[in-house]
């Protein structure tokens, strides 16, 4: 078509759709993954995007049939070990392996009623698959560098660990234990010893150890990495458990709508009261308690020692508690002792001893009373617990009174169980 010059070109919508502006067929991008295909040691050899053969397999066609076999096989070996790191990086990433792992050991001592929980370290995870299959040493270096000792929780790809542990039906603050803190490490080294005292047969058959590792914030919450938790009753006395397992994350609650941490505390608490109320009486802690009867001096020697696991009476979760000891019956009223006020805790060491005067015949007609009290400042004191010693008493505390009486001399030392139950001869404080 002609056009002069000046003249304006227009073109009708019939010759513009009679423009052939295809390019032609549209042929698939390549992918990486087209480069390096991915076969079955067994199946067929890898070909090319268009059906035929690749080009590595094409260029061995012209060596000889011994050379080309052995590329052939290499080839596929490592194509295979290459899908074997895949799975084995699938199963790494999962959430249960990738938080870390703890090493610990559990000693229960049955003489001195106490739990032993050694916290050694956060170790570096050993993919178990890497001892299974033979890898590369890169491959081998690859899952280490993916398998590290702890999940990083700050900022510089680091954590600043430590260890909690709690007991489990219990009191959260009455039972917290808690290591010292790891400063900007991922495999965080302990090597420390946390004692639970007051811890009887029937506590080992029925209480859970919950070992759990945060990472400390100065100027946020703590946050948590992961836990584990033990059946005290898997333990032997006197015996000596190691335990090396992967941290898991924190457990799900039993209701299926999101509970903040407050409520999560009061359903704990209203679970262990009902558990609580099914008992004759409530237990409200424990006491570590001597009794001596010296010929010498002649008269009772009563220690205080210490108390573990107090229910806690203030609203900050602790108490302020004291120890008064009662030898009924007491006709001039000159028997009450009271230890000295241990103030915000729930597990407190005193080491006080009160004499009483008295002959030992006049021992086997008497009963001392204990009870532990949280003083409060303008107020009348919360009574805590108390037990009560004798010939009239039972369990524990029948054996401990005729075991000082029977032992004349020598301290005797008993852990017993404070209760609910007001001594009668102790309502005014």
């Amino acid at each position: 078509m002609t056009v002069r010059r000046g003249n304006k070109l227009t073109i009708s919508i019939q010759e513009h759709m009679a423009i052939d502006v295809c390019p032609g067929p549209i042929r698939p991008i390549r992918q990486i993954s087209d480069y390096f295909p991915r076969y079955s040691p067994t199946g067929p050899g890898p070909q090319s995007a268009d059906g035929g053969q690749s080009p590595a397999e094409g260029a061995l066609q012209q060596e000889g049939p011994g050379v080309k076999d052995g590329r052939l096989g290499a080839q596929r070996s490592l194509t295979s070990s290459a899908d074997t790191s895949a799975e084995i990086d699938s199963c790494d990433s999962d959430d249960s392996t990738s938080l870390g792992t703890l090493e610990f050991t559990l000693l229960y001592d049955r003489h001195t009623s106490s739990l032993h929980c050694t916290i050694i370290k956060a170790k570096v995870r050993w993919p178990s698959v890497c001892l299974s299959v033979r890898l590369s040493v890169q491959q081998v270096l690859t899952h280490l560098s993916l398998s590290q000792g702890l999940k990083p929780m700050d900022f510089n790809g680091l954590a600043d660990p430590y260890v909690k542990l709690h007991l489990l039906p219990g009191a959260c603050k009455a039972n917290k234990l808690k290591t010292r803190t790891v400063r900007n490490t991922l495999n965080p080294m302990w090597n420390e010893t946390l004692t639970y005292v007051g811890i009887t047969e029937e506590d080992m058959s029925r209480k859970t150890l919950r070992v759990s590792v945060c990472d400390e914030d100065k100027l946020t919450h703590n946050e948590f990495i992961g836990e584990s938790r033990v059946a005290l009753r898997r333990l032997k006395p006197n015996q000596v458990k190691h335990f090396n397992i992967c941290l898991e994350p924190q457990a799900p609650l039993s209701s299926p709508s999101a509970m903040s941490t407050a409520l999560r505390g009061i359903s704990c608490y209203l679970k262990e009261l009902e558990q609580a109320e099914e008992r004759p009486l409530e237990e409200r802690g424990r006491l570590l308690l001597s009794l001596q009867f010296s010929t010498q001096r002649g008269g009772l020697i009563v220690g205080i020692i210490r108390c573990a696991h107090l229910a806690a009476m203030d609203v900050n979760g602790f108490s302020d508690p004291y120890v008064k000891t009662y030898l009924k019956p007491d006709t001039h009223k000159r028997s009450k002792h009271k230890t000295v006020v241990k103030k915000k805790t729930l597990n407190p060491e005193f080491n006080e001893e009160f004499f009483y005067e008295i002959s030992h015949d006049e021992l086997t007609s008497k009963t001392l009373e204990v009870t532990v009290w949280d003083y409060d400042l303008g107020k009348s004191n919360d009574f805590i617990g108390g037990a009560t010693l004798g010939l009239n008493a039972k369990g524990d505390c029948l054996r401990h009174w005729f075991d000082c009486l029977k032992n004349k001399d020598r301290k005797v030392e008993q852990w017993h169980t404070l209760t609910n139950e007001l001594p009668g001869s102790a309502f005014s404080d």
